[in-house]
Formats: structure tokens, C-alpha cells, sequence
């Protein structure tokens, strides 16, 4: 008794790229392909609908985008593992994409057998990187991630959200009111805020202050 076939969507919205998978796939040994997607929409409905073992899924795509379609197939509890497939290999497309739920990460450059071996791969839920990927992910990793508020931004935030006026705060750290309201400045631009109030509740959010700070 032979294996079943590895159940296939491929979402691409140029046609050519899906005609050219659609083939490649259909004439490998153990794969099926269930349809094709030019958008995430449409991704996300066939994908619930047909139940594939694997969703080669694009990232830029009109309408709705391959990495709301990812994150909203998670959502719904769909079982197919997503295996992206792009052109674009940089961090700010790597990361959200795996955060939000995508088994690989391949660039449309990858030669057939390696797009062979990942669908395989992300089938059985094992993770899939290209090797530009794996490299960047590996630097990320090995590089400190830059400290966003200074030590001194963080203590005057501190102080703020411990009730200290910039007066206060000034005379606490022998500084002028005015270096404060510096301060403070810089953090909002930092933050994305424009008060006080926001500042020390986005800092909080990210984990920047912890509760019980003086």
C-alpha cells in the first residue's frame, strides 16, 4: 500500500508562478494539487474548504496578504502547514511570518528539488528554511538587539511613573528640569507618544518598565 498523495494549494497572484508550481508539483511522484489561490482571500477559503496538507502561500498579495492569511488560517484552526514562498528574504518579511504561524520560509529562486524536499518537509511538520534565511535568522540571533531607551531615558521614565513632577525628577537625579523635559521628549518620539501618561503605559506594554518600578 502506497502512501497518500501530499495534499497541495498553491496562493500566488501572478498566474504564471501558479501554472509553473501547479505543473511542477502535479508531475512529482506523491503530490496532489487541490487548486490555486491569487490572493489571500482566496487562500484562506480553499484552504478551509479543501483541508491541503500544505499551502504554498505568497507574501504580497492584493487584497488580503499572504501573512493575514497565515495568521488567520491559525486563527480558524486550520491543520495545513504554510509554506511560504517569496522573493523577499529580509527580516521584516522572515519574522512576522513565522510568528504568525508559517512552517518555511523559501525563497521563488530555490531550485525544484529543494521546493520538492520542503513541501515534503512541511508536510510533516518539520520547519523549513532557505539558506539566506537560516543566515539572517542566525545573525539576528547573534547580534544583541539594540536597547531602545537609554539607562538614563529608562530611570527618568521610572520616576515619572512613580509620580515624580520633572522638578522632582530633576532634583532626584541632579539634573536641570530642563535636561528632564529632553529626556522625556526623546522617550515620546522613541515610544511613538506625545504625554506623559502614554509614555509610561506604552513602557509597560513592551516590557520596558516592570511593575513595581520606583
Amino acid at each position: 500500500m502506497t502512501d497518500a498523495p501530499i495534499r497541495l494549494l498553491i496562493a500566488d497572484d501572478h498566474p504564471v508562478v501558479r501554472d509553473g508550481l501547479s505543473s511542477m508539483f502535479a508531475s512529482a511522484p506523491g503530490f496532489e494539487v487541490l487548486g490555486e489561490a491569487a490572493d489571500g482571500a482566496e487562500a484562506l477559503r480553499l484552504a478551509l474548504d479543501l483541508e491541503p496538507d500544505v499551502v504554498l502561500m505568497d507574501l504580497r498579495m492584493p487584497g488580503m496578504d499572504g501573512l493575514t492569511a497565515i495568521a488567520e488560517l491559525g486563527r480558524r484552526g486550520s491543520r495545513a502547514r504554510v509554506l511560504v514562498l517569496t522573493t523577499y528574504d529580509t527580516d521584516s518579511h522572515v519574522l512576522p511570518a513565522i510568528e504568525a504561524g508559517a512552517t518555511g520560509y523559501l525563497l521563488k529562486d530555490a531550485p525544484r528539488d529543494e521546493l520538492l524536499r520542503a513541501a515534503r518537509a512541511a508536510a510533516h511538520g518539520e520547519a523549513v528554511l532557505s539558506p539566506s534565511v537560516a543566515a539572517s535568522l542566525m545573525n539576528r540571533v547573534r547580534e544583541p538587539a539594540p536597547q531602545l531607551l537609554s539607562q538614563r531615558e529608562l530611570t527618568v521614565l521610572e520616576l515619572v511613573a512613580a509620580g515624580n513632577t520633572n522638578r522632582e525628577a530633576a532634583a532626584r537625579l541632579f539634573i536641570t528640569e530642563a535636561t528632564v523635559k529632553t529626556h522625556l521628549l526623546n522617550i515620546y518620539a522613541k515610544l511613538g507618544v506625545s504625554d506623559r501618561a502614554a509614555a509610561v503605559a506604552e513602557a509597560f506594554r513592551r516590557g520596558l518598565l516592570a511593575s513595581g518600578s520606583p
